[in-house]
């Protein structure tokens, strides 16, 4: 299967088709919004805003995995991401990214290994996929990869020059 293939609700509970971002840069992340990592979230958004124009995308996927830092309805995590962090990118429902309730377009990410050849189950929140215009997972990196990381940002570009 394609990721393009994979049905999600969006998080304001409207049906949802990653089909819809074809032909775009993407960035899968897993969110929550109690984590010490949270604040990510601005330099997501950052991200969004600055390559948007140029057919690249941040996907928010919210997820209560890891140490139940992401309790909230999907009304409260809405409002804390527009209200906190002025949150555009598109959020979805919230997923498991884990284990036998693992969302099948998770269980697709998860083969690809990180740059240390590390694959498998998601670490922690806020990590990150990046994936090309033409679907295909080009690179994973771990929750401590900053979303304006240089090496992060050298990826998107680079995406975003695939044809």
């Amino acid at each position: 299967m394609s990721i393009y293939d994979y049905q999600i609700q969006r998080l304001d509970g409207s049906p949802g088709n990653l089909a819809e971002f074809k032909g775009q840069g993407l960035l899968v992340v897993n969110v929550a919004s109690k984590c010490g990592l949270t604040p990510q979230y601005e330099g997501l958004e950052q991200l969004h805003k600055t390559y948007s124009s140029q057919g690249f995308s941040v996907l928010g996927f919210p997820c209560n995995q890891f140490m139940g830092q992401e309790p909230g309805t999907a009304e409260e995590i809405q409002e804390f991401c527009s209200a906190t962090y002025g949150v555009t990118f598109p959020m979805f429902e919230k997923i498991e990214v884990n284990g036998d309730g693992r969302h099948p377009l998770y269980q697709e990410l998860t083969k690809v290994p990180d740059a240390d050849g590390d694959g498998g189950d998601v670490k922690w929140n806020f990590e990150k996929f990046a994936i090309g215009r033409s679907g295909e997972v080009v690179a994973r990196l771990r929750p401590q990869v900053e979303p304006l990381d240089g090496a992060l940002i050298s990826i998107v570009e680079k995406l975003l020059a695939e044809d």
